[in-house]
């Protein structure tokens, strides 16, 4: 039951409260960012992207959590999900900088991704942990072409975007090899091709609305 009160809890908070990071957001001072009219469009669209990637990543730690009969590896998600507050709070924090709006669609999000992460917690936890190594090594490539303005990426000079990418890209890395290091499986081919499908149409949808 307190497992239940604390999903319900932090589906409240990411949805509805404003997220505070525990950690500094990453920033970088001595390079003030000055961007166009149309470089803040782009910037917000992509930090609107990384907004949602951090609600989805809210819902599947928490559903891995509740699904997980082990008490270790519950703590191991629960921590992950904690940390992963600070990358809510941040991208949150660059989208009202950048005069921008968060997904409205972030309610559907998270369902589907608790959902997600209720199933692969229920398949066992290789099967969790694989999900999560594949989940963060999918994100970490996804904000690696962030910072390539050459094809779409953050605009050069949005220096504080860029500071925040780069901060999240090393985490997100940092929860896959923890989760190898913890018995992850390595998931089938199909299965991964299908969460790369799942996360095309999500951020084709949530760069727009």
């Amino acid at each position: 039951m307190d497992a239940l009160f604390t999903a319900a809890d932090t589906a409240l908070r990411t949805l509805f409260a404003k997220p505070r990071a525990a950690q500094p957001c990453p920033t970088l001072p001595d390079r003030p960012t000055e961007l166009t009219p149309e470089e803040k469009r782009r910037a917000a669209g992509l930090m609107r992207v990384n907004h949602v990637g951090e609600v989805c990543a809210q819902a599947l730690y928490t559903a891995q959590a509740l699904a997980t009969p082990n008490a270790a590896l519950r703590a191991h998600f629960t921590k992950a999900c904690i940390e992963e507050t600070d990358h809510l709070a941040w991208t949150a924090q660059r989208l009202e900088e950048l005069g921008a709006r968060p997904s409205i669609l972030n309610p559907l999000w998270y369902a589907g991704a608790f959902g997600l992460g209720l199933l692969a917690g229920r398949l066992g936890d290789p099967v969790s942990l694989g999900f999560v190594v594949e989940t963060e090594k999918q994100v970490g490539a996804h904000l690696q072409s962030h910072l390539d303005a050459a094809h779409g990426g953050l605009p050069e000079n949005d220096h504080a975007s860029r500071a925040i990418v780069v901060q999240m890209h090393d985490d997100e890395i940092r929860h896959a090899d923890d989760a190898l290091s913890a018995g992850a499986m390595d998931l089938p081919q199909p299965v991964k091709k299908m969460m790369r499908a799942a996360a095309k149409v999500m951020t084709t949808v949530a760069n727009r609305i």
